[in-house]
């Protein structure tokens, strides 16, 4: 079996690992889901996701990153809303 590791594959990597570390924090009390910050990890972490799936497709998978970031960018709003409403 040859497998090509190329720079999209690293992106991949790195948008899982951000997703999973920031699920971690939220297990772990360390950051809360309504912080503007949970958002935002979600939404970079499933765009490079996204962006993987671009060079090596995957239908399901691809499906799935989208909607993850549309969710989060709901969270960012909800976040600035809030924030705003505060002030």
């Amino acid at each position: 079996m040859n497998m090509n590791y190329g720079l999209m594959d690293v992106v991949g990597n790195v948008g899982v690992v951000t997703l999973m570390l920031t699920y971690l924090a939220l297990q772990l009390d360390k950051i809360k889901s309504a912080d503007l910050s949970y958002s935002v990890l979600n939404a970079v972490g499933a765009s490079f996701i996204v962006a993987s799936l671009i060079v090596d497709f995957n239908l399901s998978a691809l499906l799935m990153e989208i909607f993850w970031v549309l969710i989060s960018f709901v969270g960012i709003g909800r976040h600035l809303r809030l924030k705003t409403a505060r002030s």
